[in-house]
């Protein structure tokens, strides 16, 4: 044991679960049911987690059109069995929990709504890290009275930590602008699983020396390094991590819990749980298995994707090229479509590959490959050189810009502004539109957020067309509360 984890002032590591959001989201894809949540949901409250992830990303999306669950009542619900603990959820910034940015009033009804039915911590985050497009969200969230977690979106150009873009400076100049802008606190989002050891350990360091509000980690397991940087996170002084309870971790997820109490038992910052409760809650998910295995990958014998390591694309994001390819018969070109990334990336001004620049870029990539470069544009790609979704890491070539911008129906000179201030509002519109179908605030947010799979939602969820067998929940749990 280093006399760093086992000398001075007793600081336990803080843990955020995120079994019931991040967790399956990896790992399943996304469709764990509220009723297998709430069997667990009272012991999970005593262990003393410093929040639980329940919503966000992309459960608003999967709930309401796969699982034929009305996404805001999930927070509802599990707020009568877990009554200690915050709930935090993961919110894309201007682009909330869809794919492309919102205008105003829509980011702050649904922020006021979010905050209503019982979302306490809002970890809010930009594809771009572009904080510009935090502004309208942490007006809600402050005004609420909730808890803003700045994200900075973990990203790189080269294997390590440096270089001309994601370096050193980068993180810590957007820390400071993160605490200026009022965060209670600020997790590094490492959404790859990229960040290694002795990167994380000097980064947590420095970023300590630069502010004092507490520092949140968050990766994936995604390339096998994951535990391993919570370690080092851990003794540079980090103070809370994410976790999964056993059953939902590794792979594409995040770390397990189990293990880092043990290993951590006996030092200053000795994780205060019990592993033998925590065992017995992941008993239950490996009961109820069965019912999600078809949605777990199976294609592969390792648990980790090594090759992340060489070319840092998130597992999500290969999935959706595979998917791509496959539709144009053209599977055998995934490596070229490897290659062509990084170069795309670059040309569309080095963004974070995480949703939903992930796939925009992706898309183009494929696109260049299959078709000739820029022979094709994508609509998205082509919105995100015009600035439509902020300020990119690095500027964009004005001759790709060019090329790209041809014959975008919003101009050819991209724009620099905040990109909501270009957006009219959107909710009274909408209101005309869905008409009676959307009966209280949350129908027409839902409406707003997915038009088409919003309004298909609502004709189910009123009984107007039936749901099908493929997405009928069970019978809603007796609430014995």
């Amino acid at each position: 044991m280093t006399d760093i984890m086992r000398n001075g002032p007793v600081n336990p590591v803080k843990i955020q679960d995120n079994t019931l959001r991040d967790g399956h989201q990896s790992i399943y894809a996304t469709r764990m049911r509220t009723e297998d949540m709430l069997p667990i949901a009272e012991q999970m409250d005593e262990m003393g987690f410093w929040a639980m992830e329940v919503w966000g990303g992309a459960t608003f999306d999967t709930m309401h059109r796969f699982l034929g669950e009305d996404p805001w009542e999930r927070p509802k619900i599990l707020k009568k069995y877990i009554k200690k603990t915050p709930f935090t959820m993961l919110l894309r910034g201007q682009n909330l929990v869809g794919y492309r940015n919102y205008a105003d009033d829509v980011v702050r009804a649904f922020v006021d709504k979010s905050c209503e039915v019982g979302i306490d911590i809002f970890r809010v985050f930009d594809a771009l890290n572009d904080i510009r497009n935090f502004e309208t969200c942490v007006e809600r969230i402050k005004a609420n009275g909730k808890h803003f977690e700045g994200a900075i979106c973990y990203s790189l150009t080269q294997r390590h930590l440096g270089g001309d873009v994601f370096n050193m400076e980068y993180y810590l100049k957007m820390t400071k602008q993160l605490e200026a802008m009022g965060a209670d606190s600020i997790v590094i989002k490492d959404m790859a699983g990229i960040v290694s050891p002795y990167d994380i350990y000097d980064l947590i360091t420095e970023m300590k020396k630069v502010t004092k509000i507490p520092l949140h980690l968050h990766t994936h397991y995604t390339s096998g390094m994951a535990s391993m940087t919570y370690l080092k996170a851990i003794e540079a002084g980090v103070d809370i991590i994410d976790t999964c309870l056993a059953p939902y971790a590794l792979r594409t997820s995040m770390p397990a819990i189990e293990p880092l109490v043990v290993s951590l038992e006996g030092t200053k910052r000795e994780i205060k749980m019990d592993v033998l409760k925590l065992i017995k809650l992941g008993e239950h998910l490996e009961r109820i298995a069965p019912k999600y295995e078809k949605h777990l990958a199976s294609n592969k014998l390792s648990l980790i994707d090594a090759a992340v390591l060489a070319h840092q694309i998130p597992g999500g994001m290969i999935s959706n090229l595979v998917s791509q390819l496959k539709e144009m018969n053209a599977v055998e070109r995934l490596d070229e479509v490897h290659a062509e990334i990084p170069r795309t990336r670059k040309d569309a001004g080095t963004p974070p590959l995480v949703t939903p620049t992930s796939q925009i870029v992706g898309v183009q990539a494929v696109m260049n490959v299959i078709g000739g470069r820029y022979k094709m544009i994508n609509n998205q790609f082509a919105d995100l050189v015009y600035g439509l979704y902020g300020k990119t890491p690095t500027p964009i070539d004005p001759e790709i810009s060019k090329v790209v911008l041809k014959r975008h129906k919003r101009g050819q000179t991209p724009v620099t502004g905040r990109p909501a201030d270009y957006l009219e509002p959107e909710l009274e519109a909408n209101k005309k539109k869905i008409g009676d179908l959307a009966k209280t605030e949350e129908d027409l947010l839902t409406y707003s957020l997915y038009p088409a799979t919003g309004e298909q939602f609502l004709k189910w969820k009123y009984g107007i067309e039936p749901m099908p067998d493929s997405v009928k929940p069970a019978p809603a749990p007796e609430d014995k509360k």
